[in-house]
């Protein structure tokens, strides 16, 4: 009788113990659930649009984040910064702000809104208030593979098709590196002399990566303003497209910020 009243107690102090661990193990998945930004917003850059993203959408919405992507018309900084700001205000809960070359501009001076958590660059511009693009493209050493060209009567810059397979997406198929060019979205000249009012960088956390075969930004230009922000850096190989070419690696920084941005 003893052996049994024993064994009795046995198993309830087993299912005790059980039940603790799952309460335990339950409590840590609601701590990390509300520490994870579910948010994530994508700001694409000049001569691109918003379905360079796609393959960087799909596995961030496979993993359970809502997404949005920003369609910036690229006529004008403050015109482009009000694109991001519309999305940004449409959107519940805390964010994690991406932005992609010239994108880089728009999240410094759109992720000054209370929503946005952090800030993730790719291979992108990081200006300081008062700092222009053009500062700091002529800040760093030239890039003779870029197919920039000057800008046309109607003051809008294109990228050239000679050297836009090269210069803009070298690790795409010819196929992709085709609809890239036949799909991009010119940027307006005068977004080089716009200068950002306040640097979001400052005040939140931030992670660059950078493209190591980009023939647009160069390296150590890259390198410099990541390390000025202060920003976590992952170096992947890749073209200025890193994040096209390497949608999974560029998903993961991304998820990475949204793990570690409350904490």
């Amino acid at each position: 009788m003893k052996d049994v009243l024993q064994l009795k107690r046995n198993r309830g102090t087993v299912l005790k113990k059980i039940m603790l661990a799952l309460l335990i193990l339950m409590s840590a998945n609601v701590l990390f659930a509300q520490k994870q930004v579910k948010n994530i917003v994508l700001v694409h850059g000049a001569f691109a649009d918003g379905s360079g993203w796609e393959e960087v959408y799909k596995i961030l919405k496979k993993k359970g984040f809502n997404v949005s992507i920003v369609g910036n018309p690229n006529t004008s900084f403050p015109e482009d910064v009000a694109a991001a700001k519309r999305n940004i205000d449409r959107i519940d809960g805390q964010i994690i702000l991406v932005g992609h070359s010239y994108g880089g501009a728009i999240i410094t001076e759109a992720g000054n809104s209370d929503k946005v958590v952090g800030l993730v660059y790719i291979a992108a511009f990081v200006p300081d208030a008062g700092e222009t693009l053009l500062q700091l493209v002529q800040s760093g050493p030239p890039t003779p593979n870029s197919g920039i060209e000057p800008p046309s009567a109607d003051g809008f810059i294109w990228y050239g098709k000679a050297k836009f397979h090269s210069g803009f997406c070298a690790d795409l198929s010819k196929e992709k590196a085709d609809f890239l060019y036949d799909s991009q979205v010119p940027i307006a000249a005068s977004a080089f002399g716009a200068t950002v009012s306040k640097a979001a960088w400052k005040t939140k956390p931030s992670w660059y990566i950078v493209a190591t075969d980009d023939q647009t930004v160069p390296i150590e230009g890259a390198r410099f303003m990541a390390k000025r922000a202060n920003s976590k850096v992952t170096e992947i190989k890749g073209s200025h497209a890193v994040y096209v070419s390497q949608a999974k690696a560029v998903a993961d920084v991304i998820v990475h910020a949204a793990n570690e941005s409350l904490k």
